[in-house]
């Protein structure tokens, strides 16, 4: 099934992380120096990060416009309240 066009950046970006962590599991496998595992896991993290936005911002762009349109902004403003909540607490 091809991605909403909306999330077509964030779906690259979870592609780009599924790649790296295939290749941690190796280095893993591999017994490879710690620090350059962790320079790797830092790495899919901030991918996950930046798909995570990317999301957040269509969101907004869309779900939350049409929430303003319709006058039923309320619950939206909600829902990013508790995802950011999450984000900002590393969740």
């Amino acid at each position: 099934m091809a991605a909403h066009p909306k999330h077509v950046k964030a779906l690259k970006f979870v592609r780009m992380a599924q790649g790296q962590l295939r290749h941690i599991e190796k280095m893993i496998e591999d017994q490879e120096y710690c620090i350059d595992i962790s320079n790797q896991l830092l790495a899919v993290m901030s991918l996950i990060k930046k798909a995570n936005l990317e999301v957040l911002k269509k969101h907004m762009e869309t779900c939350v416009k049409d929430a303003i349109k319709d006058g039923n902004v309320n619950e939206k403003i909600k829902e990013l309240e508790i995802i950011m909540n999450q984000v900002l607490k590393g969740k």
